[in-house]
C-alpha cells in the first residue's frame, strides 16, 4: 500500500486516501501561544524529562467521567498517540503465538501489532454500519486457548466508518468479564461526531475492569502533537510504565503542558466544533457525488462522524488493480483489501473526507467513477 502511495505525491492528484482531519481547522496560532506561554511561566522544567502532567491526567479523568466512564487520575497513562497505546499493550499482553481477537476488517495499526507480532488471530465478523458482531465476539472468546486480547473500535470504525449501538457496547464488556479477556477499546475518532447523538464508550460499561480505553488527542486535536492516553487498572499502571520505559521512555512534557493550556484557555471545544462542522460539510458533498457518479451496483457507508466512507463497488472489479488508473486520473484511495485480516474484499476501497478541499471532492469523486467505468470494461 504504501508503495502505491508514493504514486500519489503530485499535488494535482486529489487524495482521498489520507485519514487526516481537516488541516485549515488545525489551530496554528492559538497552539503557537500556548507554547509561549508554557515555555515563559514553566521555563526549563518545560524542556526537561518529567513525570506525566498531573493536571493533564486529571483533565483526561474528567473528560472520561463526563462521558461515562468511572476513572481517576491514576489510572491515566499517557501516550504518544493511539498507537503507542496499542504498541504498549499488546507487548505486556501478547506473546508470539498467543490468540488475539480483532475485527475481520481493521485498520493496518491494529493488524501490526497482534499478526504482526505473530499472534494467531480470530477474525471477528464485523457490519459496516454497526460494527463488530458480538455473537462472533463470543465464539472467539469460547475458544480455547482464549484469546490474549482482543481489539474493537467502536465509533466511526477505521476503515468502515461503522458506529456500534449501545446495546453492543455493553455486550461486549460483559463478555470481556465473563471470558476474561483484556479487550483494548480503540477510540480515536470518538470526538469527531458532527450527527447524531453521543454513545457512551465500552469502558463506561467495565464493571470488572477488563477494558483498557485508548484515547488520542491525534485526531481530535491536531495528529503532529502526537499525544494519547490509556485507561488501565490502577494496579496495571506499573506494568504499563515499565513495557512504556523500554520504548521510550516518556512523552515530552512540553507538548503536554501547551495542550493543557490549549484545553485551560477553552480552545478545545471550540476546534472541535469548528472541525467537526467543516468535516459534516465535506461528508455531505462526498456522499452527494457518489449518488451522482456511481450506480445501484455500489453502495457506500453514511457515517455519522469520522473521517472515513467505505465504497464497495460491483463484483469482480479488483481495487488494487485500479488504483495506478486512478492515480494515472489524480484521484487516489485505499484499497480495502489492506484492511482485510483473512483476505477479500478487493472490490472495496477506503475514502477519506477530512483533509480534501471541500471544491476538489466532486472532481475526485468523478475521475474515480471514469476510473472504475473503464476497469469494468477493461475486466
Amino acid at each position: 500500500m504504501r508503495d502505491l502511495l508514493k504514486l500519489a505525491v503530485d499535488p494535482e492528484i486529489i487524495s482521498l486516501a489520507g485519514g487526516l482531519p481537516a488541516g485549515e481547522t488545525l489551530p496554528v496560532q492559538a497552539f503557537s501561544t500556548c507554547l509561549d506561554e508554557v515555555l515563559a511561566r514553566d521555563g526549563a522544567a518545560s524542556l526537561q524529562y518529567s513525570p506525566p502532567y498531573a493536571p493533564l491526567r486529571a483533565w483526561i479523568a474528567e473528560h472520561m467521567r463526563s462521558r461515562g466512564v468511572a476513572c481517576s487520575p491514576d489510572q491515566v497513562f499517557i501516550t504518544n498517540g493511539a498507537q503507542q497505546g496499542l504498541a504498549i499493550l499488546s507487548t505486556m499482553l501478547l506473546d508470539p503465538g498467543d490468540p488475539a481477537a480483532i475485527e475481520a476488517i481493521a485498520f493496518t495499526g491494529i493488524q501490526q501489532v497482534t499478526a504482526g507480532r505473530g499472534a494467531d488471530v480470530r477474525a471477528v465478523a464485523i457490519d459496516p454500519a454497526m460494527g463488530a458482531d458480538m455473537h462472533a465476539l463470543e465464539v472467539a472468546f469460547q475458544r480455547e486457548p482464549r484469546p490474549k486480547l482482543a481489539v474493537l473500535v467502536p465509533n466511526f470504525h477505521n476503515p468502515l466508518s461503522a458506529t456500534m449501538p449501545a446495546s453492543a457496547r455493553k455486550t461486549a464488556a460483559e463478555l470481556a468479564a465473563r471470558y476474561q479477556v483484556p479487550l483494548i477499546e480503540d477510540d480515536p475518532y470518538g470526538m469527531l461526531r458532527f450527527e447524531g447523538d453521543p454513545l457512551p464508550p465500552i469502558k463506561a460499561y467495565d464493571q470488572a475492569g477488563w477494558v483498557f480505553y485508548l484515547g488520542s488527542f491525534s485526531k481530535m486535536f491536531a495528529p503532529g502533537v502526537r499525544l494519547g492516553w490509556i485507561i488501565a487498572p490502577e494496579n496495571m499502571i506499573s506494568k504499563i510504565t515499565v513495557v512504556r520505559e523500554s520504548m521510550d521512555l516518556e512523552t515530552s512534557t512540553l507538548i503536554q503542558r501547551a495542550v493543557h493550556e490549549f484545553i485551560q484557555r477553552g480552545h478545545l471545544e471550540t476546534h472541535l466544533a469548528d472541525m467537526n462542522a467543516l468535516h459534516k460539510e465535506r461528508r455531505d458533498r462526498l456522499l452527494a457525488a457518489l449518488e451522482s457518479e456511481f450506480t445501484s451496483d455500489e453502495s457506500w457507508t453514511r457515517p455519522q462522524g469520522g473521517l472515513f466512507v467505505w465504497l464497495t463497488l460491483a463484483e469482480g472489479l479488483d481495487a488494487w488493480k485500479l488504483f495506478e488508473a486512478a492515480v494515472a486520473k489524480k484521484v487516489a484511495y485505499i484499497p480495502g483489501a489492506a484492511f482485510a485480516v483473512e483476505g477479500g474484499h478487493e472490490n472495496c476501497l477506503r475514502l477519506s473526507f477530512g483533509n480534501v478541499l471541500t471544491e476538489r471532492i466532486e472532481t475526485g469523486v468523478a475521475r474515480l467513477a471514469e476510473a472504475v467505468r473503464e476497469g469494468a470494461l477493461a475486466g
